[in-house]
């Protein structure tokens, strides 16, 4: 069974777009993990979780406490508010005010 014109065009933009996509999202990511590192070394600490996701673990701790999980959740929770309030530059996109607001939850 041959295949149709527009099934080989397909699979040829496919194969001429895949590593160059790859290689953006590669670069993007390292240059991302660059900077993540300069913070580290520059202030010995880095937020853990972007705003949203700190929400959704809080969320997540608050809808099952008695998860095995949760007192894992409750630790790295903590440590992340622990670290936004020490540094002065955070990698994600922190307000003071967000940062201000955060509580600890109970472990």
């Amino acid at each position: 069974m041959a295949l149709s014109t527009l099934t080989w065009v397909s699979m040829l933009v496919s194969l001429l777009l895949l590593p160059g996509v790859a290689a953006a999202v590669l670069v993007r990511s390292l240059r991302t993990e660059e900077r993540k590192l300069a913070l580290l070394r520059k202030q010995g600490d880095v937020d853990s979780y972007s705003p949203r996701a700190l929400s959704d673990l809080r969320e997540w701790i608050r809808a099952n406490p008695d998860d095995p999980y949760a007192p894992i959740a409750r630790r790295r929770y903590n440590e992340c508010v622990r670290s936004l309030r020490g540094i002065d530059e955070p990698h994600y996109d922190w307000s003071d005010e967000e940062i201000a607001r955060l509580e600890l939850v109970d472990e």
